[in-house]
């Protein structure tokens, strides 16, 4: 067993960092080796069966969270936003859909990030480019810019109080669903937005009717949360691998669900090779260049037995291209047996560059792409499982468009990422909204 996860190494792995020093790595390695793990085999479990309702229709996945969270990012006042934007959306998904929604956060393991290149250049000086918190720091000088194996260690105990803070918020009261829905009722407020309101005011009779039947809303202030992130550093990964004692499975004790990139699922490579081994729910984007042949083949490789929950595929197709792209694939995934859960990743495939320089995305066309998503799925009698979105619980003003009609001039007002544009609070409650009603239509 433990022989076979190391079998990745033989194989070519893209994206990887380039340590340059191979006794620092070894200390970075060894150390995670004998670390806590970040999560539980069992609640690994729990998820992969709730990802199998959603693959069934019996349920919906929220992803959402930072495009590459950072380690200043960790405290408690960024922490408690991301969740509470999650929690917010939850809860208008949830009523939309009339239906649970799988609350899974971007968060407490997303440090590191592919790259289109590895170098980046400014004003004619060249150096590595940031790769994330876990590999290098977002300052232009060629010290900063180092691959440091140390901060794969950063990256564990950055991870760890996450999910601390994480798991505090969810089961101390921060989720009392009255509370959530009385934030909402803010942000109705401030939208002048009619159809909203509208919905908002359908939720607060629906907790009327509630609590006039007696419900026990003790029971709502607790909510289950799981961590995900991009299984992109193998190092990292491999050492926070661990058998399980009951089972004798391998679990990936970083995340509760890893996911494999669109740049790094090669059917021979060594992303593709590690995650097939280990038990937890994996996840895999395809980009509009997936071919029918590619989605069978990870199938059987990821997941041979065609387990409920196992594999989740996240298209990432972009506006433009969904609705010509997604259906043959998802025709020939229903075709193969299993139950393979499909969730929309609306903002890999609308990114551009503004005339300003900046790193952006239409709202508009995050929207276009989403109800591609679900009209593809409406025609062909399958289920659309659930979003995948990168978002912050900040104001920032990132992405063009939504309510707040954010325009070229306004990105520079508080542009923060140091990777890609995320949505901010009020275009992801937008978002949940819209999505709310295009469940509702299915």
């Amino acid at each position: 067993m433990l022989e076979g996860l190391d079998a990745w190494r033989s194989m070519p792995a893209a994206q990887q960092p380039t340590w340059g020093d191979d006794a620092a790595l070894a200390q970075a390695v060894q150390t995670l080796r004998k670390s806590p793990p970040l999560v539980f085999a069992g609640e690994c479990d729990e998820l992969r069966a709730r990802l199998a309702a959603a693959a069934r229709g019996e349920a919906f996945v929220l992803q959402g969270g930072d495009c590459a969270e950072t380690f200043s990012g960790t405290n408690a006042d960024d922490i408690r936003d991301r969740i509470k934007t999650i929690l917010q959306m939850a809860v208008v998904l949830t009523y939309g859909a009339s239906l649970p929604v799988v609350k899974l956060g971007r968060m407490a393991g997303q440090f590191a990030k592919p790259r289109s290149s590895d170098v980046e250049t400014r004003d004619g000086v060249s150096l590595p480019a940031y790769r994330g918190d876990a590999v290098n720091d977002y300052a232009f000088t060629a010290e900063a810019r180092r691959h440091d194996p140390a901060r794969l260690v950063q990256a564990y105990h950055a991870s760890s109080s996450t999910l601390n803070l994480i798991r505090a918020f969810t089961q101390g009261g921060f989720a009392d669903l009255r509370q959530v829905h009385e934030w909402n009722r803010g942000f109705v407020g401030n939208t002048a937005k009619a159809r909203y309101e509208v919905m908002a005011r359908d939720i607060d009779k629906a907790m009327r009717f509630m609590d006039a039947c007696g419900a026990d809303f003790d029971a709502l202030r607790t909510v289950a949360f799981y961590a995900s992130h991009e299984a992109l550093i193998l190092e990292y990964e491999r050492a926070l691998t661990r058998i399980d004692s009951r089972t004798g499975d391998p679990y990936d004790v970083s995340g509760h669900f890893v996911w494999i990139g669109e740049r790094t699922r090669q059917l021979d490579g060594a992303h593709v090779d590690l995650l097939s081994r280990v038990r937890n729910p994996i996840g895999v984007k395809l980009g509009p260049k997936t071919s029918a042949d590619d989605v069978l083949r990870l199938i059987d490789k990821l997941d041979p037995d065609r387990e409920p929950g196992r594999l989740t595929f996240i298209s990432r197709m972009g506006a433009e291209r969904i609705r010509d792209a997604l259906p043959a694939l998802v025709e020939t995934v229903a075709s193969a047996e299993g139950q393979v859960l499909w969730i929309c990743d609306p903002m890999h495939g609308n990114g551009f560059e503004s005339p300003s320089g900046y790193k952006t995305r239409r709202f508009d066309d995050i929207i276009e792409e989403l109800r591609g998503f679900f009209e593809v799925h409406k025609a062909l009698g399958t289920v659309p499982g659930g979003v995948h979105l990168e978002l912050t619980g900040s104001d920032v003003t990132e992405c063009l468009g939504g309510y707040e009609q954010i325009d070229e001039e306004g990105l520079a007002m508080r542009y923060e990422s140091v990777c890609d544009p995320r949505l901010n609070h009020q275009q992801s409650l937008e978002v949940a909204f819209l999505v709310a009603e295009m469940l509702g239509e299915r």
